[in-house]
Formats: structure tokens, C-alpha cells, sequence
């Protein structure tokens, strides 16, 4: 909704502000069985603990300021003997460390719960990033949304630290307090504060609601220079071969002076807070002051009660302060929860069913079939129309075909990344939809065309194929890899870093890489996606020899660009615009002089044409 479309429709204006409110609530409803987490008794018993600290520590605060008031009066000249106001002002002492001492408490104790409830809900809100469909994971913004997870850790912490045990004890104490000067000084006083407080607390919270769309306007430019700075330095190769650094700063510093003005904004704004927060503090103090001096000079108040209107004023002015902060940061933190309990709820598109069966991760070779599978990324275009097949068991299956004919859906269905959207796909005779995903998954193994390895040692990239192997086990995998030699060959071995996505290394190594913790996995289906297309004649020999070798015994899915690999296959699919229009073997095919006898002539020609290329040079 648009500023100039709320002044012309104030009741669009007042919807947006109770769905706003409606937000914030259900923003801290969902926050809240953090705080009493079920199967964590010695968290709650901290947290029933914190709460007795906490009325200990408010009335101690509402109780020495009249300790104070007493020791002054003994003190004046016909008040008697000297021990009276000592023991007052020892009172008072010990009163105020009692006060203070137990809010720490309160804070310690508290501590564990605070932390213990963002860590779940950052936790929840990772494993649920992880368990939506590779829809929402291909529009996602990287950058944008680990900013919205830290800054919703965050905004949890600050929220549970304010609203448990600085929002409510400041509420508490500031009604105490006035109860203590209606009875002590009468209803007058009394109503001024009240007045004083509503005023203070209505002001506060209107002005900070007023404020919040600052708040929103920085969360949002934050996010887009944040995902603007680590997509640029993602793909720093690409900035660097195209020269665009100046370019990508640019777009980075247009992000930045968004924020820069939405900050400014919310600063000069939080200045006006400050400014009329201490206006209606001032006001009331001078009220309140003038009225006890009034009653001091026609002898209808002790000094000693004087001194306590003052001391009551500070003691209320502390929190008051501590209210509007508090309230500030309640309302950015509940923004900054909004964003990541939003990530909550988006809809997770594949689901396991209720009592889903678990399919066996490892022993001998799986069956694949595809009973006419259809699907369709959107629903005006159709990728596969009507897909057939059978992979028996240890058998290897080649997919061949131009680009998008859709060779890597299939791989994306049989993972389960998608749901077919007509017909079905099933392992060893069980459609993938009856079975979980982590069984289904783990009888799968994959060699992709461009593998991505985590920044992080070679030995940690092979062993993420098998979590928990041994080091064993993890050098005969590298060995049937056949880069256990190469590993061996560097400085640090196994402990060498592969830079980030795995530039480090060269295209082959990267291949072994993955094929080493393909092998670690020990899959019952495997699939190579196109795992040789990018790498040079020799690399290409070597690592079909390696993934020959991985293959043996397993169900096997090639998907393939140049089919001089796919030559021994028991059976090759040809795919055009989403069907299979041939299949057979590679002799079969020839035979026949279609589609696959025409893209072999293609590539053959090509390849004679380098080879002549390469002696040339």
C-alpha cells in the first residue's frame, strides 16, 4: 500500500495497521512455547526462578526510597538519638544491593533460557531452509536470507530479554510506585504520575509505531546489499572476466545509500522519540516537585517525604526511559522475528507421508522404472510427456538428447526434488511418494557435471559422502578414485583447503573428488550428470575409467552430452521435447539411421576436426 493510497483511503491506513499488530502478535504467540520448552525441566525451573528474582529485585526498588525518606526525618534535629537513622541507612543500603543484586540474578538465570530458545528457532528455521523444494531454493537470494536468520537470532534474544524481564518488571514497578505515593502522599500525586505515565506510554508507543516502517525500509536494503555483496564476490571470476568491478561496486553502493537513508530517517526519528520522551518526564517532575514544596512550606509534608518524591520520580524516570527503549527494540526485533518465522511458512512442496516406508540405502542393485511421467515446472510448459522406462537391477541406462529435451529432470524426479505432476517413479517397485526422503536420497548416489565442494579440507569433502567413516575408509575411496596418490603429493594432504566451491582445485581433481565420496556413500543407484562433458580428452579417459569402476554393480543413470561415453550402456534413451523418440543399444541405434545415428555422425566429425586441430598445433 502505497503512502498516497492510505491518506486517500484511512480505512485501507487502519487495516494495514491491525494486520501489522496482528503480525506482531502472532509473532511473539509463536515465540513463546521457546520459553517453556517441554523435556527441559531444569530450563523451566531457571526460568520460575528468574521470575522470583524478578519480584524480589521490584520490591526492593519500590522499598527504599521510603528507608530514604525515614532516615532523613530521624536525622533532623529534634528526631532523637543518632542510632535510629544509622540503622535506616544501613537498611536502605542493604535494600538497594538486594535490589540489584537479585536483577542480576535474574539476568543469569535467564540467560540459558534466551539462548537455548534462539538456538532452537535458528536451528528450526536452517533444517527448514534445507527441506524446501529445489523451487524455492533456485529463486532464493543467498545473502538475503542468512541476514534474515542473524538478525531474527538476534531480534529473539532482545525480545525474550525485554518482554520477560525488562518490559513486565518496569510495567510492575511503575504501578508499585504509585500505589506507595497514593498511600503515602495521596491521591493527587498519585493521578499526576498516572497522567504523566499514560501520556509517557502513549506517546512512546504511537511515535515508535510510526517509526517502524524506518525500521522495515532498512531491514529490506539491508537485505538487498547484502545479497548483492555475496553474489558479486560468488562470482568474483566472472566480474574479473568481464572487467565490471567499478559496475558491481556501483550496484553495491546504489544498495548501500538506500540504507543510508532509510537509517538516517530512522536516527532523526529516534531523536524526536528522545526529545519528546524527556519533555513529558521534565514536565512532570517540575508538577510533582512544586506541589511537595507547597506542602513542605505549610508543614503538610516532612522534608523526609519531599526527598521522597524526589527519589520516587528518578526511580520512575530510570524505567520510563528503559520503557521506551525497551519498546523500540521490542518493535525492530519483532520485525526482524517476522522475517524469520515468515521462512517458517513457506510451504514445504515435498513431504514425506504419514508412516512413509524407508528404502534400503545400501546392499544389492535397485530397479527404477518411470510409468508415464509427466511433468511440468509451470504449468504452461511442459517438460516430459509421458516418460517409460526400466532400469533393472546393476543395469546402465543412458539418457542422450539435445539441450532440454529434459535428461536432468529425470535425475531431479528420481531424487525427488520435484513430484511427477502425472504417472509415476519407483524404486524397486515402491513410488518414491510412498517412501522418505532421506532413504530415497541415500540410496542414490551422484556424480554432477560441475561439482561443487565445500570450502573446507579435501578429506572433509570426501568424507560428506559418508559422515562418521573412518580414515580408512576414506583413503580406499580416494584410491578407487584414483587421486589418493595426487592428495598424498600436496603439502598437507588430506588437511589441504579447496577454496571456496572447490576453485583450488583442477576440473578432474574436483571429478574425483566427487567420485571418492560417491564411492564412500556406496549408493545403490547411481547417476553421472554429464560428470565428464567439461574436461579435456586425456581428464575425460582417466575419470570414465574411475566411474567405471563406481558403477560396477549398481543401477546406473548416465546422463550424457557426448555419446562416445555412453557407448557400452545396456540400453540408450534418445530424448527430444520431453519424450523418448529412440531406444536401444548403440549398435541398435546406428543401425537404425535416425536421430541418435545423426547426432553420432555430428560429434564424430567434430571430433576428428580437433583432433586435426591439436596436430596442427
Amino acid at each position: 500500500m502505497t503512502r498516497n493510497a492510505a491518506r486517500a483511503n484511512p480505512h485501507l491506513a487502519a487495516g494495514a495497521s491491525v494486520k501489522r499488530e496482528r503480525s506482531a502478535f502472532a509473532t511473539i504467540a509463536s515465540l513463546l512455547p521457546y520459553l517453556w520448552p517441554q523435556g527441559e525441566p531444569v530450563l523451566r525451573l531457571r526460568l520460575v526462578l528468574a521470575v522470583v528474582a524478578m519480584l524480589v529485585s521490584v520490591g526492593a526498588q519500590a522499598w527504599f526510597p521510603i528507608l530514604y525518606a525515614h532516615a532523613v526525618d530521624k536525622l533532623s534535629p529534634k528526631a532523637g538519638p543518632l542510632a535510629i537513622p544509622a540503622a535506616l541507612i544501613v537498611g536502605y543500603a542493604l535494600v538497594r544491593v538486594c535490589g540489584s543484586g537479585f536483577g542480576e540474578l535474574r539476568d543469569a538465570l535467564f540467560a540459558a533460557v534466551q539462548m537455548r530458545a534462539s538456538r532452537v528457532v535458528a536451528r528450526k528455521t536452517f533444517e527448514h531452509l534445507h527441506a524446501l523444494s529445489m523451487r524455492y531454493h533456485l529463486d532464493r537470494q543467498t545473502g538475503g536470507l542468512s541476514n534474515i536468520i542473524l538478525r531474527g537470532t538476534l531480534g529473539i534474544q532482545n525480545v525474550l530479554r525485554l518482554v520477560t524481564f525488562n518490559l513486565l518488571p518496569t510495567i510492575v514497578l511503575l504501578v508499585v510506585m504509585t500505589g506507595v505515593l497514593w498511600r503515602e502522599l495521596g491521591i493527587s500525586y498519585a493521578l499526576v504520575i498516572f497522567v504523566a505515565l499514560s501520556a509517557y506510554v502513549a506517546f512512546t508507543f504511537s511515535f515508535t509505531a510510526w517509526r517502524t516502517k524506518f525500521r522495515r525500509a532498512m531491514n529490506e536494503m539491508d537485505n538487498e546489499a547484502q545479497t548483492k555483496a555475496i553474489d558479486s564476490l560468488l562470482n568474483f571470476e566472472t566480474v574479473k572476466y568481464f572487467g565490471n568491478e567499478e559496475h558491481e561496486a556501483k550496484r553495491f553502493d546504489q544498495s548501500l545509500a538506500r540504507y543510508e537513508a532509510a537509517s538516517v530517517k530512522s536516527q532523526v526519528s529516534l531523536n524526536g522519540l528522545n526529545v519528546g520522551q524527556s519533555c513529558i518526564i521534565a514536565l512532570a517532575m517540575g508538577v510533582t516537585m512544586l506541589m511537595a514544596a507547597n506542602d513542605v512550606a505549610y508543614h503538610h509534608m516532612s522534608v523526609g517525604h519531599f526527598v521522597m518524591v524526589n527519589t520516587y520520580l528518578l526511580q520512575i524516570s530510570i524505567p520510563l526511559n528503559m520503557l521506551g527503549f525497551a519498546y523500540l527494540t521490542l518493535n525492530q526485533g519483532l520485525i526482524d522475528m517476522e522475517q524469520m518465522f515468515s521462512l517458517l511458512r513457506v510451504n514445504q512442496e515435498v513431504k514425506d507421508k504419514p508412516g512413509a516406508l524407508a528404502l534400503e540405502r545400501h546392499g544389492k542393485p535397485a530397479e527404477v522404472r518411470f510409468e508415464n511421467v509427466h511433468f511440468a515446472y509451470n504449468p504452461d510448459r511442459q517438460i516430459l510427456k509421458g516418460i517409460n522406462f526400466t532400469a533393472a537391477p546393476g543395469k546402465k541406462i543412458a539418457l542422450v538428447g539435445p539441450t532440454g529435451s529434459g535428461k536432468s529432470t529425470i535425475s531431479r524426479l528420481l531424487f525427488r526434488f520435484y513430484d511427477a505432476t502425472g504417472g509415476a517413479v519407483l524404486v524397486d517397485g515402491h513410488d518414491v511418494r510412498d517412501a522418505t526422503q532421506a532413504s530415497l536420497r541415500g540410496a542414490i548416489g551422484v556424480v554432477p557435471q560441475d561439482t561443487v565442494l565445500f570450502n573446507d579440507t579435501i578429506f572433509y569433502n570426501i568424507a560428506y559422502g559418508r559422515p562418521g567413516a573412518t580414515v580408512q575408509e576414506i583413503e580406499q575411496a580416494a584410491r578407487f578414485a584414483q587421486i589418493h596418490d595426487f592428495i598424498m603429493s600436496l603439502p598437507q594432504g588430506y588437511k589441504t583447503r579447496v577454496g571456496e566451491r572447490g576453485l583450488k582445485l583442477s576440473g578432474g581433481e574436483k571429478q574425483r573428488v566427487a567420485i571418492a565420496r560417491t564411492i564412500l556413500k556406496d549408493p545403490r543407484i547411481l547417476i553421472l550428470d554429464e560428470a565428464t562433458s567439461a574436461l579435456d580428452t586425456h581428464t575425460e579417459q582417466e575419470i570414465s575409467a574411475a566411474l567405471r569402476r563406481v558403477s560396477f554393480d549398481r543401477t546406473t543413470l548416465v546422463i550424457a552430452h557426448r555419446l562416445s561415453t555412453v557407448t557400452d550402456a545396456d540400453e540408450i534413451l534418445v530424448l527430444r521435447e520431453g519424450m523418448i523418440v529412440e531406444r536401444g543399444t548403440h549398435a541398435s541405434l546406428l543401425a537404425q539411421d535416425g536421430v541418435y545415428a545423426g547426432m553420432w555422425a555430428v560429434q564424430q566429425a567434430e571430433g576428428e576436426e580437433n583432433a586435426l586441430q591439436e596436430v596442427a598445433e
